[in-house]
């Protein structure tokens, strides 16, 4: 009798649970229902302990089931390792923000702009602060295979000779345009280091921080385990396995920081963990709590955006127009596979979404926001 009153205790404390979150969960189903995304999984943690984990399954015949040890594409999320692995270089005095990039890379000395009246030599230096606030005047480019390739490149010097003889948008620093500066970033991180941009990571970012399954590789095992992608573009609906854009070949060392990493729901949380506790993780410093202040400050505004854009992070200035009840100051990024995540520091609380679907919506992220906020109301 005892044993079943323990079950049914259990059974009224995981109801209730669920019952708290069902506009997680609802938004969960909800994008399968819509057909914008296939199998999701979200994940909420707030004040040292995970309050919200949950797989959504499409149980599509044409689709794959998502586990806890299911790798997904994370594109863009990227982006904010390679910032902190640029702020562990700082904070060791090994780099300064206001360097010319010329000074690691010397093909970039003699920069070109692009004007109103053709090509020129820009008159501003390229630093590399313009490059951790995407405001260098490098773009992403209509054709994939442009620069960001694995199938052109196997190295990271390579490309950054070649982007290096590509005229930029505008005078650096004088706007913001969101590109391809993290993957050139990463070879700075190689010519200051003098590993591989993988080796870097790996020793000083990976293994403190457990994320053994992030990686710009994946072997036949890992396959096993990677998601399909979904894509409902209007024209195209269904899932492919040969739409990968990257190689993810072992053996390709062109590992673009801005774009190139796989990673699982665990490895990336232990990733916000690490962030949310000021940069450091089960008594690992990472990065100091100064420099996530550095990454979080407002660099570029954009009018009309409740966001501002600090080192490749946007960060939330205006609740009211957001929409979402998410708190003043919360910050993160999301990829281009709809992976989400986000910070907030006010309320100790991260939340974390992955998926693999196409086409790219914000909007996964703002309504994500949306059901955790009014959750913990």
């Amino acid at each position: 009798m005892k044993k079943l009153s323990f079950l049914f205790l259990i059974f009224l404390s995981t109801n209730s649970v669920f019952s708290q979150f069902e506009k997680i969960q609802s938004f969960q189903r909800n994008l399968i229902d819509s057909e914008i995304t296939a199998s999701n999984v979200a994940l909420v943690f707030k004040e040292g302990k995970v309050i919200y984990h949950n797989i959504e399954n499409s149980m599509h015949p044409n689709g794959k089931p998502i586990y806890n040890n299911s790798v997904f594409p994370i594109w863009s999320m990227s982006k904010p390792i390679t910032i902190v692995a640029m702020m562990q270089l700082y904070e060791e005095g090994l780099i300064n923000f206001e360097d010319k990039l010329s000074k690691y890379i010397p093909e970039f000395k003699n920069l070109k702009c692009k004007g109103k009246n053709g090509i020129y030599e820009c008159k501003n230096d390229l630093t590399l602060f313009h490059l951790m606030t995407h405001r260098s005047g490098y773009s992403y480019y209509d054709n994939p295979q442009f620069f960001t390739s694995t199938l052109k490149y196997d190295n990271l010097k390579d490309f950054a000779s070649d982007v290096a003889n590509h005229p930029v948008e505008f005078e650096p620093g004088s706007n913001y345009l969101y590109g391809i500066n993290m993957a050139i970033l990463g070879r700075v991180v190689e010519v200051v280091s003098k590993k591989t941009f993988y080796e870097y990571l790996k020793e000083k970012i990976f293994d403190p921080l457990k994320m053994d399954e992030t990686k710009f590789y994946l072997t036949k095992s890992d396959r096993d385990r990677f998601q399909p992608l979904y894509i409902n573009n209007g024209s195209i609906k269904g899932f492919t396995n040969t739409l990968d854009e990257l190689s993810y070949d072992i053996n390709n060392k062109a590992y673009f920081g801005g774009e190139g990493l796989v990673s699982t729901l665990d490895d990336y949380s232990n990733f916000c963990q690490m962030l949310l506790n000021g940069g450091s993780f089960e008594g690992k410093k990472i990065i100091s709590q100064e420099s996530i202040n550095m990454m979080t400050k407002s660099y570029s505004k954009i009018e009309g955006d409740p966001f501002d854009y600090g080192f490749s992070l946007f960060v939330l200035k205006n609740p009211v127009l957001d929409g979402t009840n998410s708190s003043k100051g919360i910050y993160g990024w999301s990829g281009y596979h709809n992976t989400h995540f986000w910070i907030d520091p006010e309320k100790k609380l991260f939340g974390l979404f992955m998926t693999r679907a196409r086409e790219f919506s914000s909007v996964i992220q703002k309504e994500f926001r949306r059901a955790v906020y009014s959750s913990l109301e």
